[in-house]
C-alpha cells in the first residue's frame, strides 16, 4: 500500500486522513444528511464503506440494534466476495480467520445396505481453477466488522448510529433533502423519541421484512417451495469422517448440507425437515430443536453426531421472491431517491451461499454511484443504471437457487441418478462463485465493437485479474488486487514499451491523455492529485530489464500530495511465463480497458480511439463539479 506522500506516517496507515464531513462528523444523528442508509447487514455495511471514501457527502447508517451484530446468520463467502474484500483492504485477514472450502464431499445411499450412507464423490470446490481468491466460511458479524473498521478509519470517519428505527418515509419535492424519514429512538436506557430527519437519499437495506421496502410501495413476488429445514451451528462429538469438510449428503432419511465453521470446532447442519403441509399456517416453525438433532442422526446413519452446545439454530422454508422494482421510480418517470438492496428486494434459500454474496455485491453498486453524483461528478442519470443491472442479477440467483434447492430437497428414489447433485454442483461453480453476472449496455458499459482486442476481459463482467511486474520495484503482483474501492476509475493501457525518440501508438495515447481533451484532465478536480479520479496504469509487452520506469510518459508517473511526488507503481511489464497478454487474449497492437469503481469491465477501446475514450466518459461525469486541472 502506498502512505508518507501526505507527510510522514507513525501510526495504521490504514487510517487515513480525516477530510470532508470527517474532519468535524456530528456525533448525533444529525436533521439533514446526504445520504441515510437503513440497516447495518452486508448489503448496508458495504455500502456505507463504499461511500465513506467520499468525504463530501454526509452518509449515515442506522441500525435498529444497539450494538454490533454478535452472531450473524449468514456465513458462506463466495471467491467474488473475497475479491471485493481484496479492494477494501482486508481479504488477507478474513482469509486467516475463516474456514476455507477445498473440496465438497457427497454421501448418498449405499446401495448394499440402503439404511447407511457412503461417500460417492468428492470434487475440488474450484475444479477450473476459476479465481485466485478461496471459497470461505466465515461469520457474518466478522464480515461486518471489517466494513465498519474500513468506514471508521476513512476519510469521512463513518460510524453506524445504533438505536435507531425506521417507521416510514415520504418523498417530497421540498427543497436540497426531500426525503422526509420518520425515526423511533430505541436505544436502551434512553427515552424513547420519535423525529423526523431529511435527507437527499435513503438505501433501504433492512431486511426480508423492509419496511423501507413497505413505505415506496414495492412489494416481493414469488413463491414459496413448501419444504421445511431445521439449521443449527454447533458444537457437536461425532464419528462422521468428514465432521470438518463441506458436505452435501443425501439417505433414505432425507437430506443435509453440511459445513464446517471457522475455528475448528463449530459446524452448521441444514437439515430437511420434509414437506409442509397445507395450512400449516407456520407450525412448522416450531419444531423442537431436539427434532432437528434426531432427524440429523438419522439422516447421518450409521455415523452419529452428539450435539454438545448449540450457538444458533432456526426453522426456515425456502422461497424465493424478487421485488417489483430496485428504487422508487416507475419506469422511466424520473430519477429515483430510495433504493433497496440485499434482502429487501431478493429472497431464496440460504443453502446455495449466494444471500451476503449478491447482498453485498448490490451494495457496492449503488454505494459508488451515489458517492458521484452527490459530490457532483456524475449526472443523477447514473442512478437510474442501479435498478437495471441489479434486477436481472437478482432473477438469475433466484434461478439457480431453486435448482439447487429443489436438488437437494428431491429423495433420493425421484432422482434419475444421485450423481446429478455432484455434476450440478461442479458445472455452476462459476456462477455459485459469482463470476457471471453480465451488466448490458447502458450509461457506464459499452458496447462489445472491439472486444477482440482484450477477449479476457468481457465488457460488463468483472476485470479478471493476471499477474505482471510491476516495474518500479520488481513485485510479481495481481494487476487486479491494486484496485481499492476508493471510488476511482482504473484505466488499462496494454502495449509495447515506446522506443526512445521513435513514433508510438502509446506514446500518442499518452499524450494525449495529458492534454485538455482527455477526460483525465478535463474532469479531475483542480485541488486534488493528478490521479484523484482516474487510476492509469500501462502493462507493458517487454520484460522489465527492457526499459526505465523513469522513461515511461508522464501519464502513467501522475503528482501526488503536497510535495508533487511521482507515483511510480503505474508502470507495470508482462511476466514471460504467465504472460497477461497471452492469458486474457490482449491484441499484440494494443488495447485500452476501462473499468469501473466496483470492478465490471465498462469499455475496451483500441490505443487510436482517442475519441471514443472521450465520448464514453462525456455523459458520465457531466456533474456539477466544474474546476478541474484545465
Amino acid at each position: 500500500m502506498q502512505f508518507h506522500h501526505y507527510g510522514y506516517v507513525s501510526e495504521n496507515p490504514r487510517c487515513l486522513n480525516a477530510a470532508g464531513i470527517g474532519l468535524n462528523r456530528p456525533e448525533e444523528l444529525p436533521d439533514e444528511m446526504d445520504v441515510l442508509i437503513v440497516g447495518s447487514g452486508p448489503a448496508g455495511m458495504i455500502a456505507a464503506a463504499q461511500l465513506s471514501m467520499f468525504p463530501d457527502v454526509h452518509t449515515r447508517i442506522i441500525e435498529r440494534r444497539p450494538r454490533r451484530l454478535e452472531l450473524g446468520q449468514a456465513d458462506g463467502i463466495q471467491a467474488r466476495s473475497v475479491e471485493t474484500f481484496q479492494a477494501f483492504g482486508f481479504a488477507n485477514e478474513i482469509t486467516d480467520e475463516a474456514y476455507r472450502i477445498t473440496e465438497m464431499s457427497f454421501w448418498n445411499q449405499d446401495p448394499d445396505k440402503p439404511e447407511n450412507i457412503i461417500r460417492t464423490d468428492r470434487p475440488l470446490d474450484d475444479e477450473f481453477g476459476i479465481s485466485e481468491f478461496p471459497h470461505l466460511i466465515v461469520n457474518q458479524a466478522r464480515v461486518l466488522d471489517y466494513f465498519a473498521e474500513f468506514a471508521q478509519r476513512s476519510p469521512s470517519r463513518l460510524v453506524p448510529d445504533y438505536g435507531w428505527e425506521f417507521i416510514d418515509l415520504q418523498v417530497t419535492d421540498e427543497g436540497e433533502y426531500p426525503v422526509a424519514v420518520q425515526l423511533k429512538r430505541v436505544m436502551p436506557g434512553q427515552p424513547e423519541e420519535i423525529r423526523t430527519v431529511r435527507a437527499k437519499y435513503v438505501v433501504g437495506s433492512d431486511g426480508g421484512r423492509s419496511r423501507v421496502r413497505d413505505s415506496i410501495g414495492r412489494h416481493l413476488e414469488g413463491d414459496q417451495q413448501n419444504q421445511a429445514w431445521g439449521v443449527m451451528d454447533v458444537l457437536a462429538d461425532s464419528d462422521f469422517p468428514d465432521i470438518r469438510t463441506k458436505c452435501a449428503i443425501h439417505s433414505k432419511a432425507g437430506s443435509i448440507l453440511h459445513i464446517p465453521r471457522e475455528g475448528g470446532y463449530l459446524f452448521r447442519m441444514y437439515v430437511d425437515l420434509g414437506m409442509v403441509p397445507e395450512g400449516d399456517h407456520g407450525t412448522v416453525r416450531k419444531t423442537p430443536l431436539e427434532t432437528v438433532i434426531k432427524k440429523a442422526n438419522d439422516i447421518l446413519h450409521p455415523y452419529y453426531v452428539d450435539v454438545k452446545d448449540v450457538a444458533w439454530h432456526s426453522i426456515y422454508e425456502v422461497g424465493h421472491r424478487l421485488v417489483d422494482a430496485f428504487d422508487d421510480i416507475d419506469g422511466d418517470e424520473g430519477h429515483p431517491r430510495v433504493f433497496l438492496t440485499g434482502d429487501a428486494c431478493h429472497t431464496h434459500s440460504a443453502k446455495a451461499g449466494q444471500g451476503m454474496n449478491v447482498s453485498m455485491q448490490d451494495g457496492f453498486n449503488i454505494g459508488w454511484k451515489l458517492g458521484h453524483v452527490v459530490d457532483g461528478r456524475a449526472p443523477v442519470d447514473l442512478l437510474n443504471t442501479y435498478h437495471g443491472e441489479r434486477q436481472p442479477a437478482a432473477q438469475n440467483l433466484i434461478n439457480f437457487d431453486k435448482e439447487w434447492s429443489t436438488l437437494m430437497a428431491t429423495p433420493l428414489d425421484q432422482l434419475e441418478n444421485p450423481d446429478d447433485i455432484a455434476r450440478f454442483y461442479v458445472e455452476a461453480e462459476e456462477f455459485a462463485a459469482g463470476f457471471l453476472t453480465e451488466y448490458a449496455d447502458n450509461l457506464i458499459t459499452g458496447t462489445t465493437e472491439h472486444q477482440d482486442l482484450a477477449t479476457g476481459f468481457p465488457v460488463g463482467r468483472r476485470f479478471k485479474s493476471y499477474r505482471a511486474m510491476r516495474r518500479c520495484d520488481a513485485h510479481d503482483l495481481h494487476i487486479g488486487h491494486e484496485h481499492r474501492a476508493d471510488g476511482r476509475w482504473r484505466i488499462y493501457a496494454f502495449a509495447d514499451a515506446p522506443a526512445a525518440g521513435q513514433p508510438s501508438k502509446l506514446t500518442d495515447w499518452a499524450e494525449w491523455l495529458n492534454s485538455p481533451e482527455s477526460p483525465v484532465r478535463a474532469y479531475t478536480p483542480a485541488d486534488g492529485d493528478e490521479n484523484a479520479w482516474f487510476d492509469v496504469k500501462v502493462i507493458y509487452q517487454q520484460h522489465h530489464h527492457d526499459f526505465e520506469v523513469t522513461d515511461a510518459p508522464e501519464a502513467f508517473l501522475p503528482k501526488v500530495g503536497p510535495h508533487k511526488l511521482k507515483d511510480l507503481e503505474n508502470v507495470w511489464s508482462a511476466l514471460p511465463e504467465e504472460n497477461i497478454f497471452e492469458a486474457r487474449g490482449i491484441s499484440r497492437d494494443g488495447a485500452v480497458v476501462v473499468v469501473r469503481p466496483d470492478q465490471y469491465v465498462a469499455t475496451v477501446l483500441p490505443l487510436t480511439d482517442t475519441q471514443g475514450l472521450a465520448d464514453f466518459f462525456a455523459p458520465i461525469f457531466a456533474g456539477e463539479k466544474v474546476e478541474t486541472k484545465n
